[in-house]
């Protein structure tokens, strides 16, 4: 089982994995964002994959998220080409953005991590709060945690150039399956 067997939670707690390595499942995970434009809002998302390492104690734990720039997916291929391309993301000089935390603590509310967002070459320290979630195994499965974690961008880390249409907030949503490492 993933979760610590005698927790008991509160209303709003959330569960803890045990200690051991997980690796993200790439089909259930993603990065999600939404950056407003003047004349609509824009959302998209890149796949995700990477590592978590929970540790006794919790502090010494690990995670190492990556998103591929060359995949942003936002429904149109016009815009697509514009993301990914130099003014942008510039997928080819910086093929993805990565989040590394050395810090992650267990409160009520959920799981915390401090780390350093890396976009374009260039590392930006961010704090955000996860929550794992557990949904009902099929039948004869083991339920995999989901965890999901939301932060806030500024528009400069990713554009080459101000873009006074371009709202200085992004939005980005990580949501991940978590599989036991073998």
């Amino acid at each position: 089982m993933t979760t610590t067997p005698d927790i008991r939670l509160k209303p709003g707690e959330s569960p803890r994995l045990t200690a051991g390595s997980w690796r993200l499942a790439p089909a259930d995970s993603f990065v999600s964002f939404t950056a407003r434009l003047p004349w609509r809002r824009v959302r998209g998302q890149l796949p995700l994959t990477g590592q978590v390492l929970i540790a006794d104690p919790v502090e010494c734990s690990r995670a190492l998220l990556t998103a591929r720039t060359s995949a942003v997916r936002t429904g149109s291929a016009v815009l697509d080409r514009a993301l990914a391309g130099p003014a942008f993301l510039d997928a080819r000089a910086y093929p993805d953005i990565s989040f590394h935390s050395d810090l992650l603590t267990w409160v009520p509310s959920g799981w915390r991590a401090i780390g350093r967002l890396r976009v374009k070459d260039r590392e930006h320290e961010l704090a955000c709060e996860f929550g794992v979630h557990y949904g009902h195994p099929g039948l004869g499965d083991v339920p995999r945690p989901l965890v999901t974690c939301r932060w806030v961008i500024d528009s400069a880390w990713v554009a080459s150039q101000r873009i006074p249409a371009l709202d200085r907030r992004i939005e980005m949503t990580c949501s991940f399956r978590l599989d036991r490492d073998m």
